[in-house]
């Protein structure tokens, strides 16, 4: 699946993570792995191996456990990753369910 821009592929991003336990999974991955990367600056290189365990980890368990689809890291790991940071800004503003129904809910699109 190609997309042009962003912002086009935020939208199917959003889209990917229709359910609230979906959001709050990422968000608690993405949480945990800056704190390792914080703990990595702060006490040693080690915690380095924990960013992507949990970061990647708990957001990829929501999908195939709770949103039932392919995490878009494995077609498109930058424009997630960007995605990722996002809506955890996005949630931790409290912006994110206004940016839902901005967005609308649309058809549902698969990787594979």
């Amino acid at each position: 699946m190609n997309f042009r821009s962003l912002e086009e592929f935020w939208a199917f991003y959003v889209n990917q993570h229709s359910k609230p336990s979906t959001r709050r999974w990422h968000f608690v991955g993405t949480l945990t792995g800056i704190f390792f990367l914080l703990c990595s600056v702060v006490f040693s290189w080690w915690f380095l191996f924990f960013v992507p365990f949990f970061g990647y980890g708990l957001a990829w368990y929501s999908h195939f456990f709770v949103e039932g689809n392919v995490p878009a890291t494995f077609g498109h790991p930058f424009w997630s990753l960007l995605c990722d940071f996002k809506m955890f800004g996005l949630m931790l503003t409290g912006k994110m369910d206004k940016e839902i129904k901005r967005l609308g809910k649309r058809p549902m699109l698969q990787i594979f």
